[in-house]
């Protein structure tokens, strides 16, 4: 399964680490990325590989929940297919 995963929040060293550090613990393999600095604000859009993921699509989810909370940035993770659905004109 594909997945979209996007990160909002104020700009700081460290954010790409702290994602790619939940995305390596799950085996999740980057396929796109996309990032800019808006003002004093990071944002990125990540298209995600979870086809070898080592665990099921929520603990993922839990997961980054977890670190959107500790870090005060806005994470979201999508199936692709959905993410699709909903930007489709």
């Amino acid at each position: 399964m594909k997945a979209i995963l996007t990160i909002i929040g104020k700009d700081r060293p460290g954010i790409i680490y702290q994602v790619t550090e939940v995305l390596y613990k799950y085996n999740i393999n980057i396929l796109d990325m996309s990032q800019t600095i808006m003002e004093d604000k990071f944002v990125a859009m990540i298209n995600i590989d979870m086809t070898e993921a080592n665990a099921d699509f929520s603990e993922i989810i839990g997961a980054f929940d977890a670190l959107s909370k500790e870090t005060k940035l806005e994470i979201r993770i999508q199936n692709e297919e959905v993410f699709d659905v909903m930007h489709r004109i």
